[in-house]
Protein backbone atom coordinates (compact mmCIF):
# COMPACT_ATOMS: atom_id res chain seq x y z
CA UNK A 1 0.00 0.00 0.00
CA UNK A 2 1.69 3.35 -1.30
CA UNK A 3 1.83 5.78 1.73
CA UNK A 4 -0.35 8.94 1.55
CA UNK A 5 1.96 11.68 2.47
CA UNK A 6 -0.82 14.20 2.56
CA UNK A 7 -2.16 12.35 5.47
CA UNK A 8 0.41 12.32 7.19
CA UNK A 9 1.52 15.94 7.06
CA UNK A 10 -2.35 16.83 8.33
CA UNK A 11 -1.61 14.85 11.22
CA UNK A 12 1.98 16.35 11.91
CA UNK A 13 0.15 19.43 11.76
CA UNK A 14 -2.14 18.72 14.28
CA UNK A 15 0.11 17.18 16.73
CA UNK A 16 2.00 20.15 16.39
CA UNK A 17 -0.51 22.83 16.89
CA UNK A 18 -0.19 24.35 13.27
CA UNK A 19 -3.73 23.84 12.54
CA UNK A 20 -5.81 24.16 15.30
CA UNK A 21 -8.87 23.73 15.26
CA UNK A 22 -10.20 27.61 15.65
CA UNK A 23 -8.66 28.05 11.57
CA UNK A 24 -11.59 26.01 10.54
CA UNK A 25 -14.30 26.86 12.89
CA UNK A 26 -17.05 29.40 12.41
CA UNK A 27 -19.77 30.57 14.77
CA UNK A 28 -21.98 34.30 14.24
CA UNK A 29 -20.71 37.37 16.07
CA UNK A 30 -23.60 38.51 18.65
CA UNK A 31 -25.25 41.59 17.32
CA UNK A 32 -23.74 41.05 13.60
CA UNK A 33 -25.65 39.70 10.40
CA UNK A 34 -23.66 37.39 8.49
CA UNK A 35 -24.84 35.23 5.20
CA UNK A 36 -23.57 32.18 4.95
CA UNK A 37 -23.69 29.39 1.94
CA UNK A 38 -24.02 25.47 3.25
CA UNK A 39 -22.06 22.81 1.56
CA UNK A 40 -23.52 19.12 2.32
CA UNK A 41 -21.16 16.73 3.50
CA UNK A 42 -19.98 14.32 1.12
CA UNK A 43 -20.62 10.36 2.32
CA UNK A 44 -22.84 11.35 5.08
CA UNK A 45 -25.82 8.66 4.08
CA UNK A 46 -27.58 11.66 2.31
CA UNK A 47 -27.87 13.82 5.53
CA UNK A 48 -26.36 17.08 4.63
CA UNK A 49 -25.28 17.91 8.16
CA UNK A 50 -23.25 16.10 10.56
CA UNK A 51 -24.06 15.38 14.15
CA UNK A 52 -21.94 14.63 17.14
CA UNK A 53 -22.64 13.93 20.84
CA UNK A 54 -21.16 15.10 23.67
CA UNK A 55 -21.00 15.22 27.36
CA UNK A 56 -20.71 18.45 28.88
CA UNK A 57 -21.44 18.12 32.21
CA UNK A 58 -19.09 16.50 33.99
CA UNK A 59 -16.44 18.68 36.18
CA UNK A 60 -12.82 18.59 35.43
CA UNK A 61 -13.74 18.28 31.54
CA UNK A 62 -14.43 20.98 28.96
CA UNK A 63 -16.23 18.30 26.88
CA UNK A 64 -15.89 14.57 26.39
CA UNK A 65 -16.79 13.20 23.01
CA UNK A 66 -19.29 10.02 23.44
CA UNK A 67 -17.65 7.08 22.84
CA UNK A 68 -21.01 4.75 22.45
CA UNK A 69 -22.17 6.73 19.66
CA UNK A 70 -18.97 5.10 17.52
CA UNK A 71 -20.17 1.62 19.14
CA UNK A 72 -17.33 1.79 21.23
CA UNK A 73 -17.65 1.13 25.64
CA UNK A 74 -18.22 4.24 27.40
CA UNK A 75 -17.38 4.67 30.86
CA UNK A 76 -19.94 7.57 31.36
CA UNK A 77 -23.05 5.55 30.56
CA UNK A 78 -21.70 2.39 32.58
CA UNK A 79 -22.16 5.05 35.12
CA UNK A 80 -25.74 6.02 34.05
CA UNK A 81 -26.89 2.52 34.03
CA UNK A 82 -25.79 2.18 37.94
CA UNK A 83 -27.12 5.62 38.73
CA UNK A 84 -30.23 4.39 37.58
CA UNK A 85 -29.96 0.94 38.97
CA UNK A 86 -29.02 2.78 42.69
CA UNK A 87 -32.85 4.29 42.05
CA UNK A 88 -32.53 7.03 44.52
CA UNK A 89 -34.52 10.47 43.21
CA UNK A 90 -30.77 12.17 43.36
CA UNK A 91 -29.11 9.66 41.48
CA UNK A 92 -31.94 9.53 38.49
CA UNK A 93 -31.26 13.30 38.45
CA UNK A 94 -27.57 13.17 38.12
CA UNK A 95 -28.01 10.82 35.55
CA UNK A 96 -30.42 13.02 33.74
CA UNK A 97 -27.33 15.66 33.29
CA UNK A 98 -25.03 12.82 31.94
CA UNK A 99 -26.80 12.37 29.28
CA UNK A 100 -25.01 13.15 26.09
CA UNK A 101 -25.84 16.58 24.51
CA UNK A 102 -26.33 16.85 20.28
CA UNK A 103 -24.36 19.27 18.78
CA UNK A 104 -24.80 19.73 15.01
CA UNK A 105 -22.05 20.73 12.35
CA UNK A 106 -22.17 22.62 9.13
CA UNK A 107 -19.85 23.02 5.91
CA UNK A 108 -19.88 26.90 5.36
CA UNK A 109 -18.60 29.27 3.54
CA UNK A 110 -19.07 33.53 4.85
CA UNK A 111 -19.79 35.95 2.88
CA UNK A 112 -17.01 38.44 2.05
CA UNK A 113 -14.93 35.92 4.02
CA UNK A 114 -14.49 33.52 1.05
CA UNK A 115 -10.41 33.76 1.30
CA UNK A 116 -11.03 31.96 4.38
CA UNK A 117 -12.43 29.04 2.19
CA UNK A 118 -15.05 26.38 3.97
CA UNK A 119 -15.00 26.54 7.80
CA UNK A 120 -17.55 24.46 10.06
CA UNK A 121 -20.60 25.96 12.14
CA UNK A 122 -21.58 24.40 15.18
CA UNK A 123 -25.18 24.59 16.17
CA UNK A 124 -27.65 23.32 18.83
CA UNK A 125 -30.64 21.25 18.01
CA UNK A 126 -32.98 24.76 17.52
CA UNK A 127 -31.34 25.99 14.30
CA UNK A 128 -31.30 22.46 13.47
CA UNK A 129 -34.39 21.97 13.33
CA UNK A 130 -34.97 25.24 11.47
CA UNK A 131 -32.31 24.48 8.94
CA UNK A 132 -33.78 21.08 8.04
CA UNK A 133 -37.56 22.67 7.69
CA UNK A 134 -36.14 25.28 5.28
CA UNK A 135 -34.48 22.57 3.32
CA UNK A 136 -37.94 20.21 3.90
CA UNK A 137 -40.01 23.89 2.34
CA UNK A 138 -40.84 23.10 -1.29
CA UNK A 139 -40.29 26.98 -2.35
CA UNK A 140 -36.34 26.40 -1.02
CA UNK A 141 -35.27 23.07 -1.44
CA UNK A 142 -32.15 21.75 -1.27
CA UNK A 143 -29.75 25.12 -0.16
CA UNK A 144 -26.63 23.26 -0.02
CA UNK A 145 -27.20 22.44 -4.04
CA UNK A 146 -23.86 24.55 -5.33
CA UNK A 147 -25.97 25.47 -8.32
CA UNK A 148 -29.62 26.13 -7.41
CA UNK A 149 -29.59 26.98 -3.78
CA UNK A 150 -29.69 29.43 -1.73
CA UNK A 151 -27.33 31.90 0.99
CA UNK A 152 -28.76 31.94 4.55
CA UNK A 153 -29.14 34.93 6.44
CA UNK A 154 -27.82 34.37 10.24
CA UNK A 155 -28.66 36.66 12.78
CA UNK A 156 -27.09 36.18 16.67
CA UNK A 157 -29.05 38.08 19.39
CA UNK A 158 -29.08 38.41 23.07
CA UNK A 159 -32.52 39.42 24.45
CA UNK A 160 -32.48 41.23 27.89
CA UNK A 161 -32.64 39.09 30.59
CA UNK A 162 -31.93 36.51 28.83
CA UNK A 163 -28.92 34.16 29.82
CA UNK A 164 -27.86 32.79 26.09
CA UNK A 165 -27.91 34.61 22.82
CA UNK A 166 -30.16 33.51 20.17
CA UNK A 167 -29.47 32.46 16.58
CA UNK A 168 -31.79 32.71 13.77
CA UNK A 169 -31.15 31.63 10.45
CA UNK A 170 -33.50 33.18 7.62
CA UNK A 171 -32.87 31.56 3.63
CA UNK A 172 -32.26 34.71 0.89
CA UNK A 173 -34.49 35.44 -1.67
CA UNK A 174 -33.84 34.18 -4.79
CA UNK A 175 -31.16 31.07 -5.67
CA UNK A 176 -27.63 31.55 -6.19
CA UNK A 177 -24.49 29.90 -7.40
CA UNK A 178 -21.97 28.24 -4.75
CA UNK A 179 -19.18 30.75 -6.50
CA UNK A 180 -19.49 32.17 -9.83
CA UNK A 181 -16.59 30.08 -10.77
CA UNK A 182 -16.75 26.77 -11.54
CA UNK A 183 -13.32 26.14 -10.37
CA UNK A 184 -13.74 27.56 -7.14
CA UNK A 185 -17.08 25.75 -6.34
CA UNK A 186 -15.08 22.67 -7.37
CA UNK A 187 -12.08 24.07 -4.87
CA UNK A 188 -14.43 24.51 -2.23
CA UNK A 189 -17.05 21.21 -2.33
CA UNK A 190 -13.47 19.38 -2.53
CA UNK A 191 -11.80 20.50 0.36
CA UNK A 192 -14.29 20.39 3.08
CA UNK A 193 -12.57 20.27 6.51
CA UNK A 194 -12.65 16.82 8.96
CA UNK A 195 -14.34 17.30 11.93
CA UNK A 196 -12.81 14.06 12.72
CA UNK A 197 -9.62 15.89 12.91
CA UNK A 198 -11.10 18.85 15.25
CA UNK A 199 -11.58 16.75 18.25
CA UNK A 200 -9.83 14.20 20.33
CA UNK A 201 -11.58 10.86 21.04
CA UNK A 202 -10.98 10.39 24.73
CA UNK A 203 -9.76 6.67 25.41
CA UNK A 204 -12.11 4.25 27.74
CA UNK A 205 -8.97 4.79 30.64
CA UNK A 206 -8.80 8.47 29.84
CA UNK A 207 -12.84 8.92 30.55
CA UNK A 208 -12.75 6.61 33.58
CA UNK A 209 -9.65 8.21 34.63
CA UNK A 210 -11.85 12.03 34.49
CA UNK A 211 -14.64 9.95 36.36
CA UNK A 212 -12.65 8.53 39.08
CA UNK A 213 -11.63 11.95 40.04
CA UNK A 214 -15.08 13.79 39.88
CA UNK A 215 -16.25 11.34 42.37
CA UNK A 216 -13.47 11.41 44.90
CA UNK A 217 -13.40 15.10 44.79
CA UNK A 218 -10.00 14.84 43.98
CA UNK A 219 -7.95 18.01 41.99
CA UNK A 220 -8.22 16.67 38.60
CA UNK A 221 -4.05 16.98 38.15
CA UNK A 222 -3.65 14.57 41.64
CA UNK A 223 -5.13 11.21 40.32
CA UNK A 224 -3.22 8.22 39.12
CA UNK A 225 -6.63 7.88 36.34
CA UNK A 226 -6.97 4.05 38.41
CA UNK A 227 -10.92 2.62 37.18
CA UNK A 228 -14.19 3.54 38.83
CA UNK A 229 -15.99 0.99 39.04
CA UNK A 230 -16.68 0.81 42.55
CA UNK A 231 -17.48 4.21 42.91
CA UNK A 232 -20.74 5.03 42.57
CA UNK A 233 -22.00 4.40 46.15
CA UNK A 234 -24.38 6.95 47.66
CA UNK A 235 -22.46 9.20 49.07
CA UNK A 236 -20.13 9.12 45.57
CA UNK A 237 -24.02 10.58 44.08
CA UNK A 238 -23.88 13.21 46.30
CA UNK A 239 -20.48 14.32 46.08
CA UNK A 240 -20.72 14.11 42.53
CA UNK A 241 -24.42 15.84 42.47
CA UNK A 242 -22.29 18.65 44.29
CA UNK A 243 -19.74 18.84 41.73
CA UNK A 244 -22.06 19.56 39.37
CA UNK A 245 -23.83 22.28 40.64
CA UNK A 246 -20.74 24.19 41.55
CA UNK A 247 -19.69 23.28 37.36
CA UNK A 248 -22.75 24.31 35.99
CA UNK A 249 -22.59 27.74 37.91
CA UNK A 250 -18.85 28.32 36.81
CA UNK A 251 -19.78 27.45 33.19
CA UNK A 252 -22.49 30.07 33.09
CA UNK A 253 -20.35 32.59 34.05
CA UNK A 254 -17.68 31.63 31.98
CA UNK A 255 -19.61 32.27 28.30
CA UNK A 256 -22.06 34.61 27.28
CA UNK A 257 -23.73 31.94 24.28
CA UNK A 258 -23.88 28.45 23.88
CA UNK A 259 -22.11 28.68 20.84
CA UNK A 260 -19.32 29.96 22.17
CA UNK A 261 -19.14 27.29 24.70
CA UNK A 262 -19.32 24.60 22.38
CA UNK A 263 -17.14 26.37 19.94
CA UNK A 264 -14.55 25.75 23.08
CA UNK A 265 -14.55 22.16 22.93
CA UNK A 266 -13.68 22.01 19.24
CA UNK A 267 -9.86 23.88 20.16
Amino acid sequence: MAIDFDAIKRKLERLSGANRSRNTSWKPTEGEEHTVRLISFPDNDGQPFKELQWYYNIPGARGIVAPCQFGQKDPVQELIAKLREEGSKESYELAKKLYPNMRCYAAVVVRGEEDQGVRIWSFGKTVYQKLLGIMLDEDYGDITDPKSGRDIKVTCTKAPGKKWATTDVIPRGKSTKLASDNAQAKEWTSNIPDIGEMYTLKSYDEISGIIERWLNGDDPDASDGTDWGTSTSSSSSETASSTAKTSDTKNDASYGSLDDAFADLMD
